[in-house]
């Protein structure tokens, strides 16, 4: 997790003892794990929020698959608007560029 080596434990295991002392290190080391282990719990509790969370937001997405299927009998891949837009597009082009009989002439 922090790439700490036995050496580097060591070194720590021993400025702790001279620091806190002998007497209250076990006591230090049971307050230090249970704070993990607190710490562990929460961002367990915050990791499985989150995954809820994004479940529920795919519900909502199949959900709405679920509707527009209903509604316009369009599969998941088509979107009511798509038609729309594709013939507005058309539209735009047969009016951009004139041709055969509804080509008008300037006079």
């Amino acid at each position: 997790m922090f790439n700490i080596g036995v050496p580097e434990l060591m070194v720590i295991a021993v400025v702790a003892l001279l620091i806190v002392g002998p007497k209250k290190l076990p006591d230090l080391a049971k307050s230090l794990a249970k704070g993990l282990a607190e710490f562990r719990k929460a961002a367990d509790d915050v990791t499985s929020t989150v995954k809820d969370s994004l479940k529920a937001d795919d519900l909502k997405t199949d959900l709405d698959d679920l509707k527009n299927s209903l509604l316009y009998g369009k599969k998941d891949d088509d979107h009511p608007h798509d038609n729309q837009l594709s013939s507005t597009a058309e539209e735009d082009e047969n009016e951009s560029s004139p041709s055969g009989a509804d080509a008008k002439i300037p006079q």
